[in-house]
């Protein structure tokens, strides 16, 4: 006896049946049907690749948001997000791809991987965009507008807490023993003067310059040795800052903050 069961047609298989049975098929279809045929393949094997690719970007923003990373933090080096995360390098990399498209980080050859936002950003604000807009002469000329008002601010609010920790950062400065420390201090200790400045405006403000300020891409410095000078200049001049907050003096804290920040105007660019 014969099986009088009928095979189930696919959708797909309908398609090709109603174009089968339609008269005077032109080429058009046939190349109709081969584009659907060639679409349904490749959409079948990239579907596993695209998934991987998102699971892999929702890693890496969980990552980032478990670590509490701040705009201008650096992320750990690639073998080491390779690591914790379990992926290849080249899938991060798409990851870091996507991150940097959206404005959330930014990339500087040679020194790593930085939080530009914690958001993804939109339109021409955004700090991966300025990054690229911003010279370091006009970077330096913001810092001379902001970062001196701030310390004003830190002078009338700081607590006693907060002038004990800008006091440790700086002794942590001058005890460096390379320049990359030297630059990690540097940086905490201009950002203790935003935090006890006791302003979250202000201190996002700052966040948002320095970030930038540390994807800009600087001249090149020349360092002469392996750690700075025991008389570097910043040294007295961080000292003269954080004596005005601890004094409770606005107007000295604003002029010793400029003066710092046209010092170090002048070691990078001369009297530009």
């Amino acid at each position: 006896m014969k099986d009088q069961s009928k095979p189930i047609l696919t959708n797909w298989d309908f398609f090709h049946f109603l174009f089968a049975k339609l008269p005077k098929i032109t080429q058009v279809t046939i190349e109709l049907l081969k584009l659907v045929d060639q679409y349904m393949t490749v959409a079948t094997i990239k579907m596993p690749e695209m998934q991987a690719h998102v699971d892999t970007v929702t890693g890496l923003r969980d990552f980032i948001k478990a670590g509490e990373y701040r705009p201008g933090d650096r992320l750990p080096s690639e073998r080491d997000l390779i690591g914790r995360l379990a992926i290849s390098r080249s899938a991060l990399r798409k990851a870091f791809d996507v991150l940097e498209r959206e404005g959330c980080i930014w990339r500087h050859v040679g020194k790593g991987t930085f939080i530009a936002s914690t958001e993804p950003q939109n339109g021409s604000g955004s700090l991966a965009e300025l990054i690229l807009q911003v010279t370091p002469i006009t970077l330096m000329r913001a810092r001379l507008s902001v970062e001196p008002a701030i310390a004003r601010e830190a002078a009338i609010n700081a607590s006693e807490s907060a002038v004990s920790h800008l006091s440790m950062i700086g002794q942590s400065t001058q005890d460096a023993d390379n320049w990359d420390d030297y630059e990690l201090f540097d940086d905490q200790f201009h950002r203790a003067i935003g935090l006890a400045a006791d302003n979250p405006l202000l201190l996002s403000l700052f966040d948002h310059l320095n970030a930038v300020r540390r994807g800009v891409a600087w001249k090149t410095v020349v360092r002469s040795s392996a750690r700075p000078a025991y008389d570097h200049t910043s040294f007295a001049e961080h000292d003269k800052i954080l004596s005005a907050i601890e004094a409770r003096d606005p107007t000295a804290a604003h002029a010793a903050m400029r003066t710092h920040l046209v010092s170090v105007s002048n070691r990078l660019f001369g009297d530009a």
